[in-house]
């Protein structure tokens, strides 16, 4: 989760674009966490307002809101490979996830189980005595713990740092001969939305249908490997292909209205998708367009981000450092205040309310008068030890 200190040009300015872009999408995680709660699809708890009502605003999320942030992590390694080392920054980014990795399945995801079971009925006992159970891996429960749950991100980071550094050489040269005018004429007239769907797409016809369940849990998850790892790789060879941001930020335009095209065309589908399913051709197709959309979504917002959010401010720095402790935080957050409220019997909305606000507020204090001002908690959520110092000539500048 190293910030992106990326740039489209040759100087090594930072990309304030994809520090924002990072941002927004580990917004969006939280409050797809929290529709989570609220959709009929199966989650660790569930609202008794449960319903279909969110679930339209859900599909046209969930294609593309993971492989955007392995997308913008693999652009993050080859500008963190330049900064310090191939060997520097495995060590280092090692450590940065692999802490906050284990305080996090030890002592933050410990409640989801425990509420999930509770609400399963496998459990009648106080937290104290299940926490016992947990941290000893002694139990037989329908749940696997201990258990990291939503910080399955991180264990993917880690690994897929550790197996592409040693091949960043090779990346950055494969890169560079892909910087060309011939790539620039390959991928202009809107094409750039269509092309690099396609291995995508190969996937969908492949190893979607070899390993269909995402599970989350490394070593078995091989169909969800082949699109987060490849779209890590698409961060790495396109973080400095001037070809691509150019033309990325010429068409992003067309991309928004092939987006919206999309969207409005697939949805209905999607929500009457039983209706669909006799006609394996045209199912075919819209599984196929599903990707395409997914990537295209992904390339629309990194040439509007590249547009507009290309300028430092305080509140970007602020946030870039606050994001890590609130993505480790928030579910845990969630399913906690999503109990306690349902326990109330509020309506819908006040419910639905009391959620979002608890949990934002309840990241944003712990974060702000807690993490980062106790120095031994910092790392355990992914921060330095102290904050970095502006320099003096970077007064205009967010803190690395």
């Amino acid at each position: 989760m190293e910030n992106p200190d990326m740039q489209p040009s040759a100087q090594n300015t930072r990309r304030y674009d994809l520090d924002w872009l990072r941002i927004i999408a580990f917004g969006l995680l939280i409050l797809y966490h929290i529709g989570m709660f609220y959709v009929s699809w199966g989650w660790h708890v569930k609202s008794p307002h449960a319903g279909p009502f969110a679930e339209p605003a859900m599909m046209l999320l969930n294609p593309w809101r993971m492989p955007l942030l392995f997308l913008i992590s693999g652009v993050a390694i080859i500008f963190a490979a330049e900064k310090m080392g191939l060997k520097t920054l495995s060590w280092k980014r090692t450590v940065r996830l692999l802490v906050p990795l284990i305080f996090g399945v030890v002592f933050i995801v410990a409640p989801q189980s425990y509420y999930e079971l509770l609400a399963k009925g496998e459990i009648q006992v106080g937290y104290l005595e299940f926490y016992q159970t947990y941290i000893s891996g002694d139990g037989d429960y329908s749940v696997t713990v201990p258990t990291w749950n939503h910080l399955w991100y991180l264990v993917y980071l880690i690994t897929y740092s550790l197996i592409v550094l040693p091949f960043v050489p090779v990346i950055n040269r494969l890169a560079k001969k892909m910087d060309t005018q011939s790539f620039e004429r390959l991928m202009g007239g809107g094409r750039i939305f269509l092309i690099p769907a396609l291995l995508f797409v190969i996937y969908r016809f492949t190893t979607d249908i070899w390993f269909p369940d995402h599970t989350h849990a490394l070593v078995d998850d091989w169909g969800a490997h082949a699109h987060y790892f490849s779209y890590f790789v698409v961060g790495m060879l396109i973080a400095k292909n001037q070809a691509f941001w150019r033309v990325l930020g010429a068409t992003w335009r067309t991309g928004v209205v092939f987006v919206l095209v999309s969207g409005a065309i697939m949805l209905p589908m999607w929500v009457n998708w039983e209706n669909w399913t006799v006609n394996q051709w045209f199912v075919d197709i819209i599984r196929a367009w599903r990707v395409i959309y997914a990537w295209a979504v992904i390339a629309t917002v990194m040439g509007a981000a590249q547009c507009y959010l290309n300028r430092p401010s305080k509140r970007l720095s602020y946030l870039t450092e606050a994001v890590f402790p609130y993505y480790i935080l928030h579910q845990t957050l969630i399913v906690v205040i999503g109990v306690a409220a349902a326990s109330l019997g509020l309506p819908a909305a006040i419910e639905f309310l009391t959620v979002l606000v608890g949990t934002v507020l309840g990241c944003l204090l712990l974060h702000e008068f807690i993490i980062r001002r106790v120095v031994f908690l910092r790392p355990l959520f992914g921060l330095p030890l102290k904050p970095k110092q502006r320099q003096p000539e970077e007064k205009l500048q967010p803190a690395e």
